[in-house]
């Protein structure tokens, strides 16, 4: 029934959290982990580029290759996936065109103001993904 998980990751603690939770669960379930990182744009994402002084292309390279290493640690096979554009919106559209039975991804764990100004990228993807999303929030 999940054979293939997407896992979406942009280096973040949390997003390193929801990994160890796409491993288990891609243990689990004998199941391929497909990497996604999206390079962003849209909302916000200058400001998180001006803060970071970092190429986004290659942040979301290195956070593919990151949680590729840990997947490949744990024996599991995986594929990885670099996109650009809003996270949101790519994230879905893989879960759409490729054969991706459920999502797996972090939450940052906005609140009041600061999350009806910038979103919720998980909320989003929970919204509009055509399958299952689990989402793994931030214990930080």
């Amino acid at each position: 029934m999940y054979q293939d998980l997407l896992l979406a990751t942009d280096g973040s603690e949390g997003a390193d959290q929801a990994t160890e939770h796409a491993i288990e669960l891609a243990s689990q379930l004998d199941a391929t982990l497909h990497i996604l990182s999206v390079s962003e744009d849209g909302p916000h994402s200058s400001d998180k580029r001006d803060q970071m002084r970092a190429d986004p292309e290659d942040e979301s390279a290195q956070a593919v290759d990151e949680a590729e290493q840990a997947v490949s640690r744990s024996g599991l096979e995986s594929t990885t996936i670099v996109r650009h554009g809003v996270a949101q919106e790519e994230i879905v559209d893989v879960a759409e065109t490729e054969p991706i039975d459920m999502i797996v991804m972090g939450t940052h764990g906005r609140t009041g103001l600061d999350h009806l100004i910038v979103g919720s990228v998980a909320e989003e993807v929970v919204r509009n993904a055509p399958v299952p999303v689990v989402t793994v929030r931030d214990r930080a």
